[in-house]
């Protein structure tokens, strides 16, 4: 039962983060074309660092705990051979990937708030579907248990 809970918690949690993910690259790209100083460019300013310090942040969070949780449970007493099956490496790989773009998202925002453009808005709209490859590749790896 524990463990139902848990993976349900963490399904929302990755949910939540991957919204972030998705969207902040979209604001980025509007962001662009706002003028310096203008309005606009202080209302992206304010969405990009709520949507970051608000939603994506603790979701973040929430992913790595629960899904530590989830492999100890998991793993319990295999842990070596369960950490180098295909699926396990192909979601830890994912994570690590997912956890990178975090990080780098929240430098461009930081980019963005001190009056900075770190890339253009194509730059933008063509990095903005990444987190969702990898999260279909990482849900498949998942769901059929790939090589486990």
């Amino acid at each position: 039962m524990i463990y139902d809970l848990l993976r349900g918690l963490h399904i929302l949690a990755v949910i939540a983060w991957m919204a972030g993910l998705l969207y902040l690259p979209r604001l980025f790209a509007y962001h662009s074309g706002a003028a310096l100083g203008s309005e606009m460019d202080e209302t992206f300013k304010t969405m990009e660092r709520k949507l970051l310090q608000v939603i994506m942040n603790p979701a973040m969070v929430a992913v790595v705990v629960l899904a530590g949780a989830l492999m100890w449970i998991d793993g319990a007493g295999r842990m070596e051979r369960f950490l180098f099956t295909p699926w396990v490496i192909i979601k830890l790989s994912g994570g690590v990937f997912l956890l990178g773009w975090h990080h780098y998202l929240a430098r461009a925002r930081k980019a963005f708030a001190s009056g900075l453009r770190p890339r253009s808005a194509r730059f933008w709209r063509m990095t903005n579907e990444l987190p969702f490859i990898v999260a279909i590749v990482m849900v498949l790896a998942v769901t059929t248990r790939l090589g486990g």
